[in-house]
């Protein structure tokens, strides 16, 4: 039987404020190397002959940062399934057995979701080998995390108290327990046969399906719905939005496994996190990039007196002394001061964010789009500027605005430009202006990077006051 690893690249990780927002979430950040989190995964999985090429879910907003990141590590997916909107892991696991069953089957699926940190890959690879025969004799099999210590933040599951027969290493689940106290966890750690619950599985997709259907109907004929009126756009496969839209939000664990009757824990001890909170973040790089103190620095810092801390400068030089147990991340737009003991607490300033109709929870100040990125650099009445690249081949949509004109100064590189019925090349220090009401393109024909300068003046400035009229991209 093939393996096909399922990669969940959907969220927003809002836990991870300032650095994970809704346009660039965690799962696409470099927080434990170089490489973004999805990247890892990915690569934990290429040195694994015997699987099949991965398939990944993503909501549509971060399609091309997921394609572009997938390219630079030359991993080519089996495909990129997109989300309409997000309904929890139930149903997008659901449209990927689908998509898998319509090539294999036979598929066995390997859910696994695209931003954690698994330390140890062998042991990692070793728990699924010890799984696959009871995911293959159909049994819905989950991975236990060996616990390290009473965590509150993470869900348990009591596993029965003997292996089962001809599946070394496999056990029964006997129940599972949503977060406990912190005395509750102790119990757990003590008794020795709770792991915590990893969210990681590995079961056929037509068993999946079996007993969604039986436990959750409603959520398996929408996905079925869905996907039977998927179609293909560019290098991604959209699922039919109204058949989605109605389908319920929930996760595997509610819908399925606490359900049924074939659920098998397989206990692991990999060196796993979930990365949820900056504090676990500090407890995955200490022991690589933690100080004499115990403080893990990135960026331009100075300490003095400081110790079991996480201090992040994303732009600016940030100097802090005299505190521990304290996280201080720096962006352009935004600095957390918070204790790590209250990490928890940084959803409730997303929630603040949102409620006061605030961008900080959405946007960096630089802003990703399939062409390159953009910008803020100044703004003010009736002005903002923006500093914009352009990638070697990308182009910007055929557009015009009804409130705002432009003027672009080439810095770097080639434009070449589009005003009306007029085409022409800009290099170095050339400019164009583009008046209210002109149609306008922007592309980057070189093999550099293009890099401009755009001043925007007008009476509204939105990114909405854009109209397309050919979008290589395919955005509406």
């Amino acid at each position: 039987m093939n393996i096909y690893p399922v990669i969940l690249a959907g969220g927003s990780g809002t836990r991870l404020w300032p650095l994970s927002r809704e346009a660039l979430p965690k799962q696409l950040l470099p927080l434990c190397s170089d490489r973004s989190m999805l990247q890892e995964a990915l690569l934990r999985l290429s040195e694994w002959p015997e699987l099949m090429p991965p398939l990944l879910t993503c909501g549509n907003e971060h399609r091309f940062l997921v394609a572009e990141q997938m390219r630079a590590i030359g991993v080519l997916p089996l495909d990129i399934l997109l989300e309409p909107e997000s309904k929890n892991t139930a149903p997008t696991v659901a449209v990927a057995a689908h998509y898998l069953l319509k090539q294999d089957q036979d598929a066995v699926m390997l859910v696994l979701p695209a931003d954690h940190v698994i330390g140890d890959v062998e042991a990692f690879h070793a728990a699924v080998q010890r799984a696959m025969p009871a995911a293959e004799n159909g049994a819905l099999v989950t991975f236990g995390i060996v616990p390290s210590g009473p965590e509150t933040g993470y869900g348990y599951i009591r596993r029965g108290k003997t292996a089962m027969q001809g599946s070394e290493g496999c056990y029964a689940v006997e129940k599972f327990v949503e977060k406990p106290d912190r005395a509750t966890a102790e119990v757990f750690v003590a008794d020795k046969a709770y792991s915590w619950n990893s969210g990681m599985f590995l079961f056929k997709a037509a068993r999946y399906l079996e007993e969604l259907q039986e436990y959750r109907p409603a959520i398996a004929d929408s996905c079925q719905k869905s996907f039977d009126g998927a179609y293909h756009d560019l290098d991604f496969c959209r699922l039919n939005e109204a058949s989605y839209a109605v389908c319920p939000s929930e996760s595997i664990d509610y819908a399925v496994m606490e359900h049924t009757r074939h659920a098998v824990v397989v206990p692991a001890e990999m060196g796993w996190s979930d990365v949820g909170s900056w504090s676990a973040l500090w407890d995955v790089l200490k022991e690589a990039e933690g100080d004499s103190e115990q403080n893990v620095l990135r960026g331009d810092v100075y300490t003095d007196d400081v110790q079991n801390s996480m201090i992040r400068a994303e732009n600016r030089f940030v100097a802090v002394i005299g505190v521990q147990d304290l996280v201080v991340v720096e962006t352009k737009d935004a600095v957390l001061v918070v204790h790590k003991d209250q990490v928890q607490g940084v959803k409730k300033i997303v929630e603040d964010l949102k409620k006061n109709s605030r961008t900080e929870h959405m946007n960096h100040m630089q802003v990703y789009r399939p062409w390159g990125n953009y910008e803020g650099i100044d703004a003010g009445d009736r002005f903002q500027v923006k500093r914009i690249t352009v990638k070697p081949g990308g182009k910007l949509s055929l557009q015009m605005h009804h409130h705002r004109a432009e003027h672009w100064v080439v810095v770097t590189g080639t434009a070449l430009i589009t005003r009306g019925d007029e085409e022409k090349l800009l290099t170095e220090n050339e400019s164009t202006y583009i008046p209210i009401g002109v149609k306008h393109r922007l592309e980057n024909p070189g093999k550099m990077p293009l890099h401009l300068i755009e001043v925007q003046s007008g009476g509204y400035l939105g990114e909405d006051d854009i109209v397309r009229f050919d979008d290589i991209y395919k955005r509406s």
